[in-house]
């Protein structure tokens, strides 16, 4: 009987190539599938879960890739699939808590404080006369702030609030306000370093420079390769246990005094960026975990 992968994704695109030449290396098949085409069906005669291409029998694992947006009902019903597939007794790498705590950026912000790690001050919250409130004391005391939604990627709907006037757009995204502390990099221009960990290891890393104060690759910023410290290969590799997580890409910013902070821990991070600056196989090291451990 063949051995078969379902990868969860909306586009397969360069990741779903990489991967799935990396199963085959392995004598795994890979069919790309998106969440929207599951579904649940609780008869007595079938799978419970429908999944495109494992009508008959379910994947041996799911590699998770992208999770589409939508409404509530159909997030919850995308992360619920996930949660199904694991208490069935499939691997799901990440799984759908590990996407739900890095997906949710006030969780992930609470997760991290948590555990003690460095990260930004943070409000999360439904008022906006309170968020108003926090913003101004913010500004008064000489700090920029980050507007984000608390659900989001690649830098897009992220504004920075870097004077008393800029209130006058500060809007809710979803209903509820996330904000956090600009850091001011250290060195030149603006950059910060983006960590790849696999099963707790730190297995490459880069300093994304970004053309403003924005350091996507997505958004235009360059790639360089870094020699990782301990220091920072620490950092990361706490802040994905902290998000109980196979792996993620985590993005970490060194202050103008030195300090660093985690700003970001992202569970389906794109790699191509730091494949372009680093010499090394990420499709491959993901496949090899998630067989070792998991098949």
């Amino acid at each position: 009987m063949s051995k078969r992968i379902a990868l969860f994704t909306d586009d397969a695109g360069w990741h779903g190539k990489q991967l799935r030449l990396a199963f085959a290396q392995h004598g795994y098949d890979c069919e790309y599938v998106s969440l929207t085409e599951c579904h649940f069906s609780m008869q007595a005669d079938s799978l419970p879960i429908i999944i495109p291409h494992f009508e008959q029998q379910l994947p041996d694992a799911v590699f998770v890739r992208g999770v589409a947006g939508g409404s509530l009902q159909e997030v919850v019903l995308y992360l619920d699939f996930l949660h199904a597939l694991k208490i069935m007794g499939i691997p799901v790498y990440n799984d759908g808590h590990a996407i739900e705590r890095s997906v949710d950026k006030g969780m992930t912000s609470f997760l991290l404080q948590h555990a003690g790690l460095p990260t930004p001050p943070t409000w999360v919250l439904r008022n906006r006369e309170d968020a108003l409130a926090i913003a101004e004391a913010e500004l008064k005391q000489g700090h920029l702030l980050i507007s984000k939604p608390l659900f989001g990627s690649q830098g897009e709907g992220i504004r920075r609030i870097e004077k008393m006037t800029d209130l006058l757009w500060l809007t809710a995204s979803g209903g509820v306000y996330y904000l956090q502390r600009f850091v001011h990099c250290a060195g030149v221009g603006f950059s910060d370093k983006r960590v790849f960990v696999i099963n707790g290891q730190a297995v490459a890393a880069m300093r994304r420079r970004g053309k403003s104060w924005l350091n996507n690759v997505a958004q235009g910023a360059s790639c360089e390769s870094i020699e990782l410290n301990a220091e920072v290969a620490a950092l990361a590799i706490k802040a994905t246990a902290a998000l109980s997580m196979d792996y993620a890409g985590v993005d970490i910013i060194q202050d103008k005094d030195g300090r660093y902070s985690v700003i970001e821990v992202n569970s389906i991070p794109a790699w191509k960026g730091l494949e372009s600056a680093c010499d090394v196989n990420i499709a491959q090291l993901l496949v090899d975990d998630l067989i070792q451990r998991y098949l």
